[in-house]
């Protein structure tokens, strides 16, 4: 089974003085992100003179706010994540792929992609809804992010044209995505669950099935432009926490195991590419198994 909430702490004291921490920590990065917010509009201007410039600068905003994000829990909690598996290069362009639990899994993966300077490239998909939200929204849109409406007819042009701006302007990038397509729940998992067994596949017991088509386009879309996939497994171990949660300090420490994937390894063609997906997931799936019996995210041969 996936892992359970984390809970929250028996003590009325600590919990008290936890969201007051939290509280604090949260303004303080909203209104510096809307202030960001504000230097990113400005900067429109240089879009018609110079894309470079244009991106250079919003680059220049993720990688400072997002660091922000990464040292403020850092010293405040000692925020600390473990990495294991593959040692990537720094500097490649790539698809990444994780797991997703929940929204405490995002500030992880930044603090691992800034490990491989690669903070201000990482690139996110997300509901089309999101992006008119102030802050986090609007920082998505000036980083070119694609954005999904979930409908396939409609995202498949989306994603191509976005994918051909990354790749005719040589935008260096890595590229997040959640192949689950949505948070764990025990609605999702019943959902997914049920349509594996209506297709003759064997369900996961912490993961829901992961979603091929978009995965194929952006193979296809990017193949020519990036190095690797990277195929990231992420652990907690108290329980999986929420977003404020983890502002507020209870998740500490989370483990990544890392796996690359030269991009010419992978298959040509849609069959294959979802065939490689799906075989992926089924490792995780296992790590993720072995992790909460062992506390140890390794695979049988390491």
């Amino acid at each position: 089974m996936p892992l359970p909430p984390m809970p929250e702490p028996k003590d009325a004291k600590e919990r008290i003085a936890t969201a007051i921490s939290g509280g604090a920590t949260t303004s303080f990065l909203i209104g510096t992100l809307l202030g960001l917010n504000v230097a990113q509009g400005a900067s429109l201007v240089l879009r018609p003179l110079s894309r470079r410039r244009f991106r250079r600068f919003n680059r220049w905003a993720a990688q400072s706010w997002w660091s922000l994000l990464i040292d403020s829990t850092r010293v405040l909690y000692g925020t600390h994540l473990v990495v294991s598996g593959e040692d990537v290069p720094p500097g490649e362009n790539a698809i990444v792929l994780s797991n997703h639990q929940e929204m405490a899994d995002v500030p992880y993966l930044l603090a691992y992609g800034r490990t491989k300077g690669r903070l201000g490239d990482m690139k996110w998909f997300a509901k089309r809804s999101l992006k008119y939200v102030p802050a986090i929204g609007w920082g998505m849109w000036f980083l070119d992010c694609p954005f999904l409406d979930r409908d396939w007819n409609k995202d498949r042009q989306s994603i191509a044209r976005t994918f051909a701006g990354i790749v005719d302007d040589k935008i260096p990038v890595w590229l997040l995505s959640f192949p689950e397509g949505t948070r764990q729940t025990a609605e999702n998992r019943a959902a997914s669950q049920q349509y594996a067994r209506e297709h003759g596949i064997a369900p996961f017991e912490h993961l829901l099935l992961p979603r091929t088509k978009g995965f194929c386009a952006t193979v296809h879309g990017l193949r020519s432009h990036v190095d690797a996939v990277y195929d990231l497994t992420l652990a907690f171990e108290k329980g999986v926490p929420t977003l404020w949660q983890f502002m507020k300090g209870y998740a500490r420490r989370a483990h990544l195991y890392v796996r690359r994937y030269p991009i010419a390894s992978l298959p040509e063609d849609d069959e294959g590419l979802s065939q490689w997906l799906m075989d992926r997931f089924r490792e995780k799936d296992m790590l993720l198994g072995r992790f909460y019996s062992t506390g140890r995210l390794l695979r049988v041969s390491d």
